[in-house]
């Protein structure tokens, strides 16, 4: 039988397409931690974050004012004393807030952290994930929206030449931290919606009486959840 010399092949290591996509971000991620980014790495790095956070809150204050209008709502309807009216307008304000969490314009997936995945290796793979997804759903813009980008993109640019690499890389140490908060309080918050839209959609085959204790039982629920608590009374920025 011939022996081949396996010492003189050139191996070659081929990985999924999805592997070298996380072997990049948390690539990255390392060299966050380690300070060892170049400047345009950075730089790069800054925008990225900086949009991905705009997006983000657009759609944690959308998900917020839902909720937060839905306790007030629900407040009003104590007043109405007819009990098939106010079952009806139960229905409504449920059905108002339950409706975004199929608008994904409105309401952004936000991919979940892995167990021990280091908290810059999460937030610069949602970072990535996010930043793709929201720029293919854009669509069509019109030129004062462009113009508008494009002035903020100029403002940022500005303020980052004058920068140094090092102060760049801890602003965005700081942007990580602050945009990995802000997505857990968005990620909580969505899970509230979820759970309640799967409440509603259960409780339709139940008969009008019954589904009127559960829907009243289901907004409550919504109004003590932690989640919420923590960020109905939020100030405006």
């Amino acid at each position: 039988m011939r022996r081949v010399d396996l010492s003189s092949v050139e191996w070659v290591l081929v990985l999924p397409m999805n592997q070298l996509y996380k072997t990049e971000v948390y690539g990255r991620a390392e060299r966050v931690e380690k300070g060892g980014r170049g400047r345009e790495e950075n730089i790069q790095t800054n925008e990225q974050l900086r949009f991905v956070r705009a997006k983000v809150e657009e759609s944690y204050e959308t998900a917020r004012h839902a909720l937060i209008n839905l306790q007030n709502k629900y407040a009003e309807s104590k007043n109405v004393k007819n009990v098939f009216h106010r079952y009806s307008l139960l229905k409504a304000m449920i059905k108002e807030v339950v409706r975004l969490d199929a608008q994904y314009w409105a309401l952004m997936d936000i991919p979940r952290q892995e167990k021990q995945e280091a908290v810059s290796a999460y937030v610069l793979r949602a970072c990535a994930t996010l930043q793709t997804l929201t720029k293919a759903g854009e669509g069509f813009k019109t030129s004062a929206k462009v113009a508008e980008e494009e002035e903020r993109r100029r403002e940022l640019q500005a303020r980052l030449d004058v920068m140094t690499t090092g102060e760049i890389d801890n602003e965005n140490s700081q942007l990580i931290n602050d945009l990995y908060r802000l997505l857990k309080k968005y990620s909580s918050l969505r899970l509230v919606i979820r759970g309640l839209k799967e409440e509603y959609f259960d409780s339709r085959f139940y008969p009008i009486f019954p589904r009127y204790i559960l829907l009243k039982d289901m907004i409550k629920d919504v109004i003590h959840a932690p989640a919420f608590m923590e960020v109905c009374h939020e100030v405006e920025s």
